[in-house]
């Protein structure tokens, strides 16, 4: 099934502690049904002393939410959309359900030793 919520796409938080934040999508974690948010979910992570760190001590990072607390951002009405999907020149393709608007607005590029139309 295809993911409705995507790496890069501004969301915004529904419930929770951090309910109302904006932020993008760092990392998506398929099998834990997660999503980390920038700026989102700050906790600490303590260090324990070594050679990069000598004082040792506590910095901030993002930590995982789960996917069902977050929602795409309509790029149209800049609110929290639900996402349908739909086929266009035969591909799926992620739809806002408020606007119609397409949330894959730029095409995926192509990776490397993928065909590139050459001949050799």
């Amino acid at each position: 099934m295809a993911r409705r919520i995507r790496k890069g796409d501004l969301v915004t938080v529904i419930s929770g502690d951090d309910s109302g934040k904006r932020g993008r999508i760092l990392r998506v974690l398929t099998d834990k049904n997660r999503v980390i948010v920038e700026g989102v979910n700050l906790v600490y992570k303590h260090l324990r002393r070594s050679q990069q760190s000598p004082q040792g001590g506590r910095i901030r990072c993002e930590a995982a939410i789960h996917s069902s607390n977050v929602m795409p951002i309509d790029p149209e009405t800049n609110k929290p959309t639900r996402v349908r999907m739909r086929e266009e020149d035969g591909r799926r393709v992620r739809v806002s359900v408020q606007s119609g608007v397409t949330l894959d607005a730029a095409p995926k590029k192509a990776r490397k030793g993928a065909d590139s139309g050459e001949e050799s």
